[in-house]
């Protein structure tokens, strides 16, 4: 299948080509699929939450903003998917404050990108991804998307902040709680600095 850009995809769907639904689906399946699956824990809810999402996206493309970033909208909508599939099963978050944690913006947590575990890494790299698997499920579901969205999507805090509709005081604290959570589970060194003010 010929590759359209976000902006083909989007007119697409805004005619209701079904073209333009498949290629989104294939575009974005797996990014929906891994920030589910960092939400719920295991793969089974995070199938359901996926089909969820897209089945949304379908019929409720009317509402999306033209001027949206398509990739953050599929982010919002599978966060909020994901929350609504943990209240179903009475694991509802908890609220944070707005606290600004000046030190964050140049910190990293160093742990290695998901495709570390891809076949032939090696048992190592293997072995550690479950052990990150199993640390992201002692924190909150708003610290794993946070986390997720920073450290595997690459999302800048600002970019962060507008996919959950949360302030950036909110995600620099939720992103500081995992990483400091997410250390203490895996025991990994002290953060390190070097990230630079583009990341906000």
């Amino acid at each position: 299948m010929d590759h359209i850009d976000d902006a083909a995809i989007i007119d697409g769907l805004s005619r209701g080509d079904q073209k333009a639904f498949r290629e989104l689906v294939e575009r974005y399946k797996k990014k929906v699929f891994y920030l589910a699956l960092d939400m719920a824990g295991n793969p089974v809810d995070a199938e359901d939450i996926s089909q969820e999402v897209f089945l949304k996206v379908f019929r409720s493309f009317s509402t999306f903003r033209r001027d949206a970033n398509l990739g953050s909208w599929l982010y919002r909508i599978t966060y909020n998917a994901s929350i609504d599939h943990l209240r179903r099963k009475g694991a509802a978050p908890q609220p944070v404050g707005d606290e600004v944690l000046e030190s964050l913006s140049r910190v990293e947590a160093g742990l290695p990108p998901r495709g570390a575990a891809e076949p032939g890494a090696g048992l190592e790299a293997s072995q550690l991804q479950e052990r990150i698997a199993r640390a992201l499920e002692t924190i909150s579901p708003q610290e794993k998307a946070v986390f997720v969205l920073r450290h595997y999507e690459d999302l800048k805090l600002k970019e962060i902040a507008a996919t959950l509709d949360l302030s950036i005081g909110s995600v620099k604290s939720y992103l500081f709680r995992a990483v400091r959570k997410l250390q203490k589970e895996l025991g990994t060194p002290a953060l390190a600095s070097g990230t630079e003010s583009s990341h906000e």
